[in-house]
């Protein structure tokens, strides 16, 4: 009996998911009725609710197998497979050049190739701006491939953990669209953008799991990507018709990815024991 067998842990999805939320919320929500200074404060607290549940369901789990899991995720980074983080980094500036071109049918411009000047959440600069991006980028997968990817994977396969963990992600950003100067609160000049938003974020959840088990579910890997997508976001000029093209796009590529990796998004071998399949698979 190995030690993960010996060491059996069970995830906590739901109560993971309550306090990622609950803990995210209390700071979001009252952040819609303070000055924009002390809400960008409080928005910045509640950004990493997630990181720091999943952590501290990590280290008082008594686990030393999830423990151990951890920090190989976040310091492991023999783990990450570049080749694969390039191809869905390539995957995803051809998702945007692709929702260019189609947008130019429902009137849209080829002027969409280009940097725009700002960023779209205000009441920060230019360097401000980066490092907002980038540090959402690094403690949103810290929260979310910490722990919360795993604990659905647990129970079910990866294409309906995807469905599942891109619809919750989604939701989570909820009060965002309430509180002024966000992107998602710019939104709210059409409903459509809005629920286009909210929608996108699912099919944009298989490509972020995609990428998170094709490098041996490493959190660097993710952490990269995310930037990413976070950069093309904002400093290319779609316009948010554009961005509802996009979503269309996002679908079809999903779906491109889940069909080439069927084992690995519909295999059920490591359900019930997805600790136990890691300690196979570092053995070998």
């Amino acid at each position: 009996m190995n030690t993960y067998q010996r060491d059996a842990y069970k995830y906590k999805p739901v109560l993971f998911f309550f306090l990622a939320y609950l803990f995210t919320w209390i700071f979001w929500i009252p952040a819609i009725f303070v000055p924009e200074n002390l809400g960008a404060a409080l928005m910045a607290v509640g950004l990493i609710a997630p990181a720091v549940v999943s952590t501290l369901f990590v280290l008082l789990s008594k686990s030393d197998a999830l423990k151990r899991d951890l920090k190989n995720k976040l310091v492991g980074f023999y783990r990450v497979k570049w080749a694969n983080v390039f191809l869905a980094v390539l995957v995803f500036a051809g998702i945007v050049g692709c929702s260019i071109l189609l947008s130019l049918a429902f009137g849209q411009s080829l002027d969409q190739f280009a940097w725009t000047e700002d960023f779209s959440f205000t009441g920060v600069g230019v360097g401000s701006a980066l490092l907002t991006i980038l540090l959402a980028s690094v403690i949103e997968e810290v929260g979310w491939k910490g722990y919360c990817e795993d604990s659905i994977g647990e129970y079910m396969n990866w294409f309906w953990e995807s469905m599942i963990f891109g619809a919750l992600w989604s939701l989570w950003h909820l009060p965002l669209i309430f509180i002024k100067g966000t992107y998602q609160a710019g939104l709210m000049a059409n409903p459509l953008y809005v629920v286009n938003f909210f929608v996108s974020g699912i099919p944009l959840g298989f490509i972020i799991t995609w990428v998170y088990l094709v490098s041996d579910r490493s959190i660097l890997a993710c952490m990269v990507f995310h930037l990413f997508v976070n950069f093309m976001q904002e400093k290319i000029a779609m316009t948010p018709e554009t961005k509802c093209v996009e979503t269309i796009v996002v679908t079809a590529a999903a779906a491109v990815i889940v069909a080439a990796n069927r084992d690995l998004f519909f295999e059920t071998r490591h359900v019930g024991r997805l600790l136990e399949s890691l300690a196979a698979e570092e053995e070998k």
